[in-house]
């Protein structure tokens, strides 16, 4: 099947499966396709997760319709013929390469990662020569034409390497700039300061107050 330019986002569901599916086809042959049981636990799994899921055999399952409706998913009974097996078709439904698969894959399994991260996380998947290969696939999946499929996100403060999210699943979140950060941080801080300006200015007429009474009164202050 063609690469289409009308393919539709991904929940963070359908997702995680297509991960899980590619990830499991590299790394436990003898496994592959997954039932549905294996594939909610490699889902839910709690290493070389981001973010770490709970989700239950029902919602995987609906999930697989959405996916097996837009052929990402396939069924299969395998070999012997009892079990009901799923397996991927997401590098063939978007014309990616192994490298571009593993990538996002990888992407869709751990998060927004750096280009040293993806190249150690990924190679179970897929091989890279070194970090330079990464980064020009990368480059390649973010200028497609039919539409890009990840995204440089901006240097987070006291990084030295920028991530790259996919967009699989829409925009990533971003993290607030670090300048509006400390605009609101700045903000606050004046406000505080000011309140506790006014605050002494109060206990200071309370203590003229009560001098100007007591010695009123022709009594002196009590001294601790």
């Amino acid at each position: 099947m063609p690469p289409s330019e009308t393919l539709q986002t991904l929940s963070l569901l359908e997702a995680r499966i297509l991960g899980v599916l590619i990830e499991k086809e590299r790394t436990t042959p003898d496994t592959y396709p997954l039932t549905l049981n294996s594939l909610t636990a490699g889902c839910n799994q709690k290493s070389a997760r981001e973010p770490v899921l709970g989700v239950a055999d029902a919602e995987v399952q609906a999930a697989l319709e959405e996916l097996r409706g837009r052929v990402l998913v396939l069924e299969t009974y395998g070999a012997s013929g009892r079990v009901l097996r799923y397996t991927q078709n997401f590098g063939k439904v978007y014309g990616l390469p192994a490298a571009g698969v593993a990538l996002l894959a990888t992407l869709m399994l751990r998060g927004p990662q750096t280009v040293s991260e993806l190249r150690a996380n990924s190679e179970r998947l897929y091989r890279f020569e070194d970090s330079s290969s990464v980064e020009a696939y990368l480059v390649e999946l973010a200028a497609r034409r039919s539409g890009a499929l990840v995204r440089q996100l901006p240097r987070q403060a006291g990084a030295r390497e920028q991530r790259w999210a996919h967009l699989l699943c829409g925009e990533p979140a971003l993290p607030p700039e670090r300048g509006a950060s400390q605009r609101d941080n700045a903000s606050r801080d004046d406000e505080l300061a000011a309140r506790v300006a006014r605050l002494e200015e109060e206990v200071a007429e309370l203590q003229q107050a009560f001098r100007t009474m007591v010695e009123a009164a022709g009594q002196e202050p009590a001294t601790r």
